[in-house]
């Protein structure tokens, strides 16, 4: 089933993101724990793929494995920065060989060695040609607070508009702690004529780790309530994943009361993470 077909869907959407392991000896690891978020029956699991596409076959098998063996519609993240056309036409073919029909379209991180392919240069590129090499539905990326490449939000939401109109049917968010930003972007978008459907991905944070990490990567605005947790339980592990799995949830509350009804939980492959956003939102998602 394509994602499109469930996000056209009058309900509440839950999905889960999940990442292949950069080396085969993790593989396992990594297989078990997907396999337990797959449990979870959500509506739909995505699987990244590495700096560089070093880990295209392992997104391959996981996807394949989530598709075929669980029964989880899956979507494939694809990035072409360092990707040849050739490569890319190779992977639409394995996904489709397994029944992988839903493919994210990234333009993806430049390499730390500054190593890349010319033969794509933006998502948008990457769009147009999975859409020319078969029946794949294809979502892309968007950024609340802007992409921190564009001058600003306005330009950057002109190249989003490019991006759709190569074919692009979805777009996910990168994560954001403050909600008003997205109704903010939400809006901004609607009125240059964006009109697919929008899924918030949320990342619940559970150790100070993963904020260092984010803020090098990204500079995501964390707002004084965040901070707050941060600096009472970051020093305290348990208390810190479960402060950041309620956070999380209450954002997901109020997102789908003010009419955002797809999320995306990026869940760093931790399954009891997961099934606790999953659990508290029983009777939302019913």
């Amino acid at each position: 089933m394509k994602i499109i077909d469930i996000l056209r869907q009058d309900k509440v959407t839950l999905s889960f993101e999940v990442f292949p392991p950069k080396t085969s000896d993790s593989y396992q690891a990594v297989a078990a724990a997907t396999r337990e978020i797959a449990a979870l029956r959500p509506d739909f699991m995505s699987v990244t793929y590495g700096a560089g596409g070093g880990t295209s076959e392992h997104t391959v098998g996981i996807a394949a494995g989530l598709h075929e063996q669980y029964g989880v519609e899956t979507l494939a993240h694809l990035t072409c920065v360092s990707s040849t056309k050739e490569h890319v036409r190779n992977m639409l073919d394995k996904l489709r060989a397994h029944g992988v029909e839903n493919v994210l379209a990234l333009r993806g991180d430049i390499p730390a060695d500054g190593e890349v392919a010319h033969d794509y240069h933006y998502a948008a590129e990457l769009v147009r040609d999975i859409k020319a090499q078969g029946d794949f539905c294809v979502g892309g990326a968007c950024y609340p607070e802007g992409h921190v490449e564009a001058a600003n939000k306005s330009e950057d939401i002109r190249h989003l508009k490019t991006k759709i109109d190569a074919g692009c049917e979805f777009l996910t968010t990168q994560m954001f702690f403050d909600n008003n930003i997205l109704y903010n972007f939400l809006y901004r978008i609607r009125e240059q004529g964006i009109t697919v459907p929008v899924v918030a991905g949320i990342m619940p944070v559970t150790n100070v780790k993963q904020i260092k990490r984010i803020l090098s990567m990204s500079g995501t605005y964390l707002p004084e309530r965040f901070k707050a947790i941060v600096d009472r339980f970051g020093q305290n592990p348990s208390a810190m994943k479960q402060a950041g799995v309620i956070y999380a949830t209450e954002q997901i509350i109020d997102l789908i009361a003010n009419g955002v009804n797809h999320i995306h939980v990026y869940s760093m492959n931790k399954p009891e993470i997961a099934a606790g956003i999953q659990a508290s939102l029983s009777e939302i998602l019913r």
